[in-house]
């Protein structure tokens, strides 16, 4: 690292290897979802699901398989299981049939296709990504991956796709072809947590020894049933006041916000699509911090912090998995676990959870948590000072352990609004303490990589580090998806010391 710095025009652009790797959104890869005409996002609301069937009974025998059969042809090839799909869609709507009707199975499949639609989870773009070692790992001197990737579709909906690749020990590139197949799975209730449900309720002002005595009679973690019997405990409880309704209504209300979903095994983890499932995450999943976190045991849990968006508000969730096939994801709460960004460090740091956090909308800084998901209180680590980051600094994913200190790339905003991105170093038992940073960006949105959905952007959410390569994948003007590669020695030698 050296000492002193001479200002020279952003000299450490020249530090990233380009790999000219370059992922372009793909409108073809599609997945089936349940459409109820007249429930549309947008437009006036109201289920025209009744006169839509009554319709449909009323078609002649002789064009049902005839109908089928174009369907099969012009969409089955993009599917894995189409029909499937048109047997589930068709259980949601049947109940509105008289019972007396009895349908064939080919208007029953038929019925199916007309509560069908096909949603391009990368029609508008491609971006936001993050990358962590594959839980195969690798074999020899080459690593496994997967990638994390934000697709951006119609409505702007924000979803979260995957893709899988190698790096070689000399730090080359390869991603594998994705599966011409996407889809997504169903919800079930997922598991609650104590800490996050007093910070919750808290804010939302509800009366504290309400709050107190239902989360006195729960376990840490507690699932739907523990919940409904220890309100129902509570609101029998004639000895105190019992708890008001908007109480209970925030409570039940919030348990809505955790769930899990589970892919078929047989799909390759290139075809899973997390799709928003949670009220708070209704328009999109945003910009998800893939981490790979190993605990005192060893134990490898992959941890993601992502923005829920639910088209007026944002909120953090936290997303869960070892196998990329079984996942769950709950809030987060605190007072550094609000806005966007928040990133968990891969261990325990003294003995607590941490994180890096942009709290107050324009500065990074760190955060600690006895339970990963409540985050009280945050202290500052940088604040905008560079030409390039005067609006506001952020991180683009979770630091990586090296033996000079956690290495962090964060971004900056600058005049017309361009985003690029830098480093700091920070002390492995002390991450408050910054070591070194980079005065100039590291990455900087150039004539290749400017034009886009939002122009004058480069952005990740998360680096790998594979013996002395860091290998960063970043979004380009919220459009595409590239990839570059580093010498985690240069980088930091390229750093300037901060005064102890």
């Amino acid at each position: 690292m050296t000492a002193t710095h001479t200002p020279v025009a952003f000299p450490s652009r020249s530090l990233a290897r380009q790999t000219g790797i370059r992922i372009d959104p793909d409108p073809s890869r599609v997945v089936a979802r349940l459409f109820v005409p007249g429930l549309e996002d947008v437009g006036p609301q109201g289920s025209r699901a009744g006169s839509v069937i009554d319709r449909i009974l009323r078609l002649e025998e002789s064009l049902i398989e005839p109908t089928l059969a174009d369907i099969d042809e012009r969409f089955g090839g993009r599917h894995r299981d189409l029909s499937g799909m048109f047997e589930t869609n068709a259980e949601k709507v049947i109940t509105v049939i008289d019972p007396a009707i009895t349908l064939s199975p080919a208007r029953r499949r038929l019925l199916g296709a007309y509560f069908t639609h096909e949603y391009s989870i990368e029609g508008a773009s491609l971006s936001n990504p993050s990358i962590v070692l594959h839980p195969e790992g690798g074999s020899g001197s080459d690593a496994r991956f997967i990638m994390s990737v934000r697709g951006i579709g119609e409505g702007h909906k924000s979803s979260i796709g995957f893709r899988t690749g190698t790096v070689s020990g000399s730090g080359d590139v390869v991603l594998d072809e994705p599966s011409p197949f996407a889809q997504t799975a169903v919800s079930t209730p997922g598991r609650h947590y104590r800490s996050v449900y007093h910070a919750k309720l808290d804010l939302l002002g509800d009366d504290f020894e309400y709050v107190h005595q239902l989360l006195a009679m729960l376990p840490a973690e507690f699932d739907e049933v523990e919940l409904s019997e220890a309100i129902a405990a509570l609101s029998a409880d004639h000895s105190t006041h019992r708890p008001s309704p908007a109480m209970v209504n925030h409570a039940i209300n919030l348990s809505h916000w955790s769930y899990q979903v589970e892919f078929p095994e047989e799909t390759d983890i290139s075809e899973r699509v997390l799709w928003p499932q949670a009220p708070p995450e209704y328009h999109g999943m945003e910009d998800a911090r893939f981490v790979r976190f190993v605990d005192e045991e060893g134990t490898v849990t992959y941890y993601a912090t992502y923005t829920a968006f639910d088209r007026g508000n944002i909120s953090l969730q936290l997303l869960q998995t070892t196998d990329f096939r079984r996942f769950a994801s709950s809030p987060m709460a605190g007072a550094a676990a609000v806005g966007k960004g928040l990133a968990l460090f891969p261990r325990k740091v003294q003995g607590r959870y941490m994180a890096l956090t942009r709290a107050d909308r324009e500065t990074n800084g760190v955060a600690s948590s006895e339970d990963i998901r409540h985050w009280a209180s945050f202290e500052s680590l940088q604040v905008p000072q560079e030409h390039w980051e005067v609006l506001q600094l952020g991180n683009c994913g979770s630091p990586i352990e090296t033996e000079h200190g956690w290495l962090v790339l964060t971004h900056g905003v600058g005049p017309m609004r361009t985003y690029a991105l830098g480093a700091l170093l920070l002390d492995l038992d002390r991450p408050h303490r910054v070591l070194a940073r980079s005065i100039e960006p590291i990455l900087f949105p150039d004539q290749m990589h400017r034009d886009g959905y939002v122009p004058n952007v480069v952005y990740s959410c998360g680096g790998l580090a594979h013996g002395d390569h860091l290998v960063l994948p970043f979004g380009i003007a919220d459009q595409r998806i590239s990839i570059a590669t580093f010498s985690i020695t240069g980088l930091i030698d390229a750093m300037q010391e901060t005064a102890p």
